[in-house]
C-alpha cells in the first residue's frame, strides 16, 4: 500500500482514508491503514448521484478499492456507481443505517465499468436537466401542488428518479403516465423534505463552511424556536432560517448543554423586589452564571448583572416578606456583580489601517501631488520680477491703455 502524506490532515494514501470532496457525505474511512480489514467481508458501500448510497455483494470477487467505478444489479438493468468503502467499515455502516443482508433483496456488483458502460452513463446524465424543467412544466400544467426538485437517471438510462417536495398528499397517477409517455422511461417518484433538498443541492451557510446537511447529517430531528429561546437566540426569522427556509438545525447542537445548565438558575417569571425598585429578568449567560435584570418589562433600563446565586438569595428573602437595599451587594465579594464587556466580534483590527491617507511618524503625508493643479514658475531674474498676486494672470499693456480711454 502506498502511503502519502497530506498536510490537508485527512489523506493517509491513494483511495484509504482521505474524504472526496466531489462526493457528498463521504465517510472518512479510519480503518485504511489495517490492510487485515479489508477482506473482512464481500459487502462495498456503492454512491451515486448525490446523496443516494447501496451496499452491494461482490459475489464474484472482483478485487475493488476505493474510488473505483463499477455497474451493479439494478431493476430493471444496471446501474454506475463508485465504490466509497469497503472492508470491515462497510458492515458498521449498515449496521449503522439499519440494513440487515438477511431481510432485503442482495444485489450484486457486476464488473467494473467498462468504456461502453460510462459513455451510457454521460449520456444519460445529459439529460437530467431538461428533463427535470419539463417535468416541473407538466406537473404545473396538471395543476398539483408539488415541487420537482431533481431528476436522476439510472447509469442504462431505463429509469428515472423524480425526486419532489410536496406539503400534502399528492395523487400524481396521471402524472406518471403522462411522465412515461413523454419520457420513454420507467419511472420512480421519490418525496423528500426541505432538508434533503437542500442537502442535495448543497452550498454554503452563514458560518462559512459546507452545509451540514450535505456533509455529514443523515437524520433530521425536528427543530422548534423552543431552542432559541433556551439559547438567548434573537427570534429573527430571516436569521434562523437556513436555506432550505427552515430553522436551522445547528441550534440543536448546544441545546442540550444549555438546558443542562440553565437548571441551576431560578426562574425567568420571577421578579426581585428591592426597597426601590421592581426588576425583571432581562437576559442570562448561562455559561458565565450571570443573571441581568431590568427595572422595566419590556425594554433594558437600569440593567444590573448578578450571580445566580445572588438572585437566589434574594427570592428566598422576598418570600419571607424582606426586602434588600440594592439587588447587587458589594460587601460579598464573591456576588460582587461582573462586568460585562462588549467586544467586536469581527475583530479587534481597526478598519481604517489599510488606507493610504494616514500620516507617517515623521509627519508627511502620503498623498501623492496632483499634477493638475497649477504651479508656479521662478522668474529667470529681479528685473522680470513683478508685483502681481499668487495664481493672477498679469495685465497686458492693451488692456490697460483700453481701460483708460474708457474712464
Amino acid at each position: 500500500m502506498d502511503y502519502k502524506l497530506d498536510t490537508g490532515g485527512c489523506q493517509m494514501n491513494k483511495k484509504g482514508c482521505h474524504r472526496n470532496s466531489t462526493q457528498k457525505l463521504s465517510t472518512f474511512d479510519w480503518m485504511c491503514d489495517l490492510p487485515e480489514t479489508q477482506q473482512d467481508t464481500d459487502f462495498v458501500e456503492v454512491q451515486f448521484k448525490n446523496t443516494r448510497k447501496g451496499y452491494f455483494l461482490n459475489s464474484t470477487k472482483i478485487p475493488l478499492e476505493k474510488g473505483d467505478i463499477v455497474a451493479v444489479e439494478s431493476s430493471p438493468g444496471h446501474d454506475i456507481g463508485d465504490i466509497t468503502l469497503v472492508g470491515r467499515l462497510v458492515l458498521l455502516q449498515m449496521k449503522k443505517n439499519n440494513v440487515h443482508p438477511d431481510k432485503i433483496e442482495v444485489r450484486r456488483v457486476y464488473r467494473k465499468a467498462k468504456e461502453t458502460d460510462l459513455e451510457k452513463y454521460q449520456e444519460a446524465k445529459s439529460k437530467e436537466q431538461g428533463t427535470m424543467i419539463k417535468a416541473r412544466q407538466i406537473a404545473e400544467s396538471l395543476n398539483l401542488n408539488m415541487k420537482i426538485g431533481d431528476v436522476e437517471f439510472q447509469g442504462d438510462g431505463n429509469k428515472a428518479i423524480f425526486y419532489y417536495i410536496a406539503d400534502e398528499r399528492v395523487d400524481f397517477r396521471q402524472l406518471i403516465k403522462v411522465f412515461a409517455e413523454t419520457f420513454r422511461v420507467r419511472i420512480e417518484m421519490k418525496q423528500i423534505g426541505a432538508r434533503q433538498e437542500a442537502g442535495r443541492i448543497g452550498g454554503i451557510g452563514p458560518c462559512g463552511r459546507e452545509l451540514c446537511c450535505s456533509g455529514w447529517m443523515t437524520n433530521f430531528n425536528s427543530v422548534s424556536t423552543s431552542a432559541a429561546r433556551y439559547q438567548d437566540i434573537s427570534l429573527n426569522p430571516q436569521k434562523l432560517a437556513g436555506q432550505c427556509a427552515k430553522l436551522k438545525c445547528c441550534m440543536n447542537y448546544e441545546l442540550d448543554s444549555y438546558m443542562d445548565a440553565i437548571k441551576n438558575f431560578p426562574s425567568k417569571e420571577i421578579q426581585l423586589e428591592t426597597l426601590d425598585n421592581t426588576y425583571y429578568h432581562f437576559k442570562t449567560d448561562v455559561f458565565k452564571g450571570i443573571i441581568s435584570y431590568s427595572t422595566s418589562q419590556n425594554f433594558g433600563a437600569n440593567v444590573v448583572a448578578i450571580t445566580s446565586r445572588r438572585a437566589k438569595e434574594i427570592i428566598a428573602m422576598n418570600k419571607k416578606g424582606l426586602k434588600p437595599d440594592l439587588l447587587d451587594d458589594h460587601a460579598d465579594d464573591e456576588v460582587t456583580p461582573i462586568a460585562i464587556d462588549y467586544e467586536n466580534g469581527v475583530g479587534q483590527d481597526s478598519l481604517t489601517r489599510f488606507d493610504t491617507t494616514k500620516k507617517r511618524s515623521g509627519g508627511k503625508s502620503n498623498k501623492r501631488p496632483n499634477n493638475n493643479r497649477p504651479q508656479l514658475t521662478k522668474p529667470e531674474s529681479p528685473e522680470n520680477k513683478t508685483n502681481v498676486p499668487r495664481f493672477q494672470k498679469p495685465v497686458k499693456k492693451n488692456d490697460t491703455d483700453a481701460k483708460n480711454i474708457a474712464k
